[in-house]
């Protein structure tokens, strides 16, 4: 179980305060920066599937048909978005109220885990990463896209100054490298991209089969 904190709190209102317009916000990101990278990663889904951090439900159109989707996001104003475009949709998904630092469900849950420009909210990166690795299945798939620490030095510059403001403020980090922690969990990296100076990363990483 993991403890709340007054930076979680603030974190938390930030986002319920955001839900209504993020889709608009994200326009120009989408068009500009994350290069299709939802589709690139979703459509790379298959079997049981849960999304981390699901949002007001982005990616739930790239998924295929045949995937049996669950997802889990922290913020109950955001969640309520996602459930109306699924209704939209007509997108069959288990969505629920959660914590990505502490997922309730069983080990070895899922054949595919996807999580998409959050882990970059999540106050401890490392915790989320763990407990993803925990609920996959030995061989399965986990797929990751997020902004990261640019590789141009000068940006990285740039961006340690924002994370000043923007982690205390809305909980948001700037200069990550979730591909690291996963590589030191044992995934094998079977797809990676890197491009917009390094600035936006994605990839899919193999669990280790058991034995």
């Amino acid at each position: 179980m993991v403890n709340s904190s007054v930076r979680d709190t603030r974190s938390l209102r930030y986002w319920e305060r955001q839900a209504g317009s993020y889709d608009r916000r994200m326009e120009f990101a989408e068009r500009r920066f994350f290069a299709g990278s939802r589709p690139w990663l979703c459509g790379q889904a298959s079997g049981d599937t849960l999304e981390v951090a699901v949002g007001t439900g982005m990616n739930l159109a790239h998924y295929p048909e045949d995937v049996r989707l669950t997802g889990v996001e922290w913020s109950a104003a955001m969640l309520a978005v996602a459930r109306r475009r699924a209704g939209t949709l007509g997108r069959t998904a288990d969505l629920w109220q959660g914590d990505a630092r502490a997922l309730t469900f069983p080990d070895e849950s899922f054949d595919t885990v996807v999580c998409t420009f959050s882990l970059c909210g999540i106050s401890d990166e490392r915790v989320a990463l763990e407990e993803m690795a925990r609920v996959l299945k030995p061989g399965g798939l986990l797929l990751l896209a997020d902004h990261v620490a640019s590789s141009s030095r000068p940006l990285r510059m740039a961006q340690r100054l924002v994370d000043l403001l923007s982690v205390p403020t809305a909980g948001e980090h700037y200069c990550r490298r979730p591909l690291i922690g996963v590589r030191e969990m044992g995934f094998a990296v079977e797809r990676h991209e890197r491009f917009k100076a390094g600035v936006i990363e994605r990839f899919t990483a193999r669990r280790p089969a058991a034995g």
